[in-house]
């Protein structure tokens, strides 16, 4: 038996995978604990507090990502750039926030083969969106990152260039960061829209479009796809989403949800235990998340984190 206890908050939370996943990588490096699902309404949050201190760790998922980093003792650096939590770990009594959306999004790509480099388009300026082009910030030498958003979300676009802006500068870096919307991505007359007629080497897809119950939605168009020379698509059920599948037909790689989710575990037992796993146990992992996902929910009934 175990006196350690973890676990995910979150509303709903009936359709976690976080369970699944957590039980199993703590099993994998012989730290067994236990590992619950707390389902907190959103007014909630704060009187939940105390119930929270008495775990070892917990993480967090939707809406409680932002919601939760007033009620900490401690944030992360990353965490506080990104404005939002999924890892809280209890060192001394106090509550430390972290993220691990940014390990989770590298361990995909990296598990895919696919580098994090050169000519970079993020779709949407969300959580995800706002993770994954600091990532690329952060990795690439000089960074040429387009974000594409909705022409009413030019605000947030402008803000996240701003702050990769300042974060490059902090750092030295050089880099170029464009922002353009959809609907001017789609017109097809790139050049005259400043963006690359050579096309990118990395598509990722922050938004929610191709996530069930709208399978068949796409954030872009199959010819934006094919100027592109590789896929990424946060969005995990279904696993195979429309943007996923088109870039297949081209022979394009594309990178599954699924390992950015199974990513992001990992690195949270990382930071509650220092933990590390070999990659074949990580690959199984993401194999038997899926078939698990299907089993309890079926393909088609959105599981969240």
């Amino acid at each position: 038996m175990t006196n350690r206890k973890f676990a995910v908050i979150g509303h709903p939370i009936e359709h976690s995978m976080s369970p699944f996943l957590n039980e199993r990588l703590f099993d994998l490096y012989g730290a067994p604990a236990a590992y619950e699902t707390m389902d907190i309404a959103p007014g909630a949050l704060a009187g939940a507090l105390p119930k929270l201190r008495l775990l070892d760790g917990f993480n967090v998922t939707i809406p409680h990502k932002q919601a939760i980093i007033p009620l900490l003792d401690v944030l992360d650096a990353k965490a506080a750039f990104f404005g939002s939590v999924n890892t809280v770990k209890k060192e001394n009594g106090r509550l430390v926030g972290y993220t691990t959306d940014g390990a989770g999004f590298r361990y995909a790509l990296e598990h895919a083969g696919v580098a994090l480099a050169g000519h970079i388009m993020v779709l949407g300026c969300g959580g995800v969106s706002r993770v994954m082009a600091y990532e690329a910030a952060t990795v690439c030498a000089e960074p040429d990152i387009t974000l594409v958003t909705r022409e009413n979300s030019l605000w947030k676009a402008e803000a996240l260039r701003d702050d990769l802006e300042k974060d490059l500068r902090i750092r030295g870096k050089k880099g170029r960061l464009k922002i353009t919307t959809f609907d001017r991505l789609e017109q097809g007359r790139w050049a005259a829209n400043g963006l690359r007629e050579d096309g990118y080497d990395l598509l990722v897809n922050g938004t929610s479009a191709g996530m069930y119950p709208r399978s068949d939605d796409t954030p872009v168009s199959e010819t934006v796809v094919r100027h592109c020379k590789a896929v990424f698509d946060a969005v995990y059920n279904p696993h195979n989403t429309r943007l996923l599948q088109i870039a297949g037909q081209y022979g394009i790689p594309a990178v599954h949800g699924m390992d950015m989710l199974v990513g992001q575990a990992a690195a949270s037992h990382k930071i509650w235990d220092g933990a590390s796993y070999e990659d074949g146990a990580l690959v199984q992992l993401g194999k038997d998340a899926l078939a698990r996902m299907e089993q309890l929910f079926g393909q088609k009934n959105g599981a969240s984190q």
